[in-house]
């Protein structure tokens, strides 16, 4: 999901579109307008169809955001941070800082998203009852709704994980085990057989000559790689445990001065020492950061006449962690704002910097030495 665009902004949470949700948002607008409505309310025109296509479209993707919703309005109640939430081609996710603390906690996230679902359905069912005899087509559409969020909360319920009734039973098994890590093992491995059982229907499908097959498959494949990444999150987080920034970080890092002109930064910094990435000071102090990225935004006519600070990020912009901060929210750090190095703070004195790498290596000696 490297597209998205902000639409808005609720309970403090960025609402995102993905690109991908346009393709199957004008898919389930083609297949209501030209299958869907033409079945249920024969003899109307197409125009009417279309519209009412889309309409139940919007509709069904604001379903999906209030079901993604319900998980972060418990996730805030429960001191969790929410981020955002996108939009996609299979439905909709939400962004949460960090894993719930405990059993219960994950319990009610997971299991409000499917009561959510549910609700909506019984509300829609009941619109459709009492639309009969006063408007067919609005009925027929409310109908939609009703089947597909009464459908859309019984397909999340199954217990495989990261589908909330997979979380449902990774909680409780944490409660049974008191060990995380062995229950999202447990989890992920019914996800992935949850996944492999959907690709298998899917192909049997394809080969009976219903291309249709070709959506469980897509939701097979997606739901394993999920599975098997959920499980390697949680084995992450068990080995980054107990180390901190200081234990990270290494001291040996570049500086430039803030009034170094670019060209200077590129012939003296970049090619001879052949690093990407310096932290900028001014007086001693940290100023900001600049990498070869910000170095390559800058018009080469300029780079001799223009100083580091014009092309930096600066400081007040800049993610840092101070000495004490511990292995999983620096991880967390580098990887929700897709940035490949952090500085240390002491104080505000620069003590050290953290490289992607740096997390890295550390994962492989303690995977290699089996702690």
């Amino acid at each position: 999901m490297k597209y998205a665009w902000r639409i808005g902004r609720v309970l403090g949470i960025d609402i995102k579109v993905d690109s991908s949700w346009i393709v199957i948002f004008f898919l389930f607008s083609f297949v209501l307008a030209t299958g869907y409505y033409p079945h249920s309310l024969p003899g109307e025109s197409a125009s009417l169809y279309w519209i009412l296509g889309i309409a139940t479209s919007l509709l069904l993707f604001a379903s999906v955001l209030a079901h993604e919703l319900a998980h972060s309005i418990v996730a805030l109640r429960n001191g969790e941070k929410v981020r955002s939430i996108t939009l996609f081609i299979l439905g909709g996710v939400a962004q949460i800082s960090d894993e719930p603390e405990e059993p219960l906690k994950e319990f009610s996230m997971a299991v409000v998203g499917p009561l959510s679902s549910l609700v909506l359905a019984g509300i829609f069912f009941a619109l459709s009852v009492l639309l009969a005899g006063l408007s067919a087509p609005l009925r027929a559409a409310a109908l939609y709704l009703a089947i597909i969020n009464a459908t859309l909360a019984v397909f999340n319920l199954l217990p495989g994980f990261p589908m909330d009734g997979g979380r449902v039973l990774r909680s409780i098994v944490w409660k049974l085990t008191g060990n995380l890590r062995k229950a999202t093992r447990i989890a992920s491995l019914s996800g992935q057989a949850f996944a492999f059982l959907l690709i298998f229907v899917g192909i049997v499908q394809v080969l009976r000559g219903n291309f249709g097959g070709l959506w469980p498959i897509l939701i097979g494949w997606f739901l394993h790689n999920a599975a098997v990444r959920g499980y390697e999150q949680v084995v992450v987080k068990s080995m980054l445990e107990g180390l901190h920034a200081e234990d990270l970080m290494t001291t040996e890092f570049e500086t430039v001065e803030a009034g170094l002109k670019v060209q200077k930064l590129v012939d003296d910094y970049i090619l001879k020492k052949r690093e990407r990435v310096f932290l900028v000071t001014e007086g001693g102090e940290l100023s900001g950061i600049v990498c070869l990225e910000d170095v390559k935004a800058t018009p080469r006519a300029k780079w001799r006449s223009t100083p580091v600070s014009a092309v930096m990020t600066p400081r007040s912009q800049l993610e840092s962690v101070p000495l004490h901060a511990d292995g999983n929210s620096i991880l967390n750090s580098l990887t929700s704002r897709d940035i490949h190095q952090i500085p240390v703070m002491d104080g505000g004195r620069i003590a050290g910097i953290i490289c992607r790498t740096d997390v890295l290596k550390a994962l492989q000696l303690r995977s290699e030495l089996g702690v």
